[in-house]
């Protein structure tokens, strides 16, 4: 039997996933619209940002890093030692830390 306790963190999980759902397939029209509007980012556009975007990111960089730490052995044999660092480092880096406020 399930206590309580985890059928309601089940709902909770849930109703978190939906929302995630909305929040991303809603941000492809507001991506649209920011582009038509003149590239002036809407304040929704920014609470997003801060609230979602960049969090996720923040823990997206900082997978991105130990992920290069550990196939640097790899990338030195390969030759690409630079291109894993943009692509696992630097490009993570820049979207989470670099870009303005509402840009997504």
């Amino acid at each position: 039997m399930h206590s309580p306790n985890s059928k309601l963190l089940t709902y909770v999980f849930a109703f978190v996933l939906a929302v995630s759902n909305i929040a991303f397939t809603s941000s492809a029209s507001a991506r649209t619209a920011f582009y038509e509007e003149g590239g002036k980012p809407t304040g929704g556009e920014m609470l997003a940002d801060t609230v979602l975007v960049r969090p996720l990111m923040l823990v997206g960089t900082a997978v991105g890093i130990v992920t290069f730490v550990i196939t640097l052995p790899f990338s030195a044999l390969g030759g690409n030692v630079d291109e894993a660092a943009k692509t696992l480092v630097y490009e993570p880096a820049k979207y989470t830390f670099v870009r303005p406020l509402g840009d997504l």
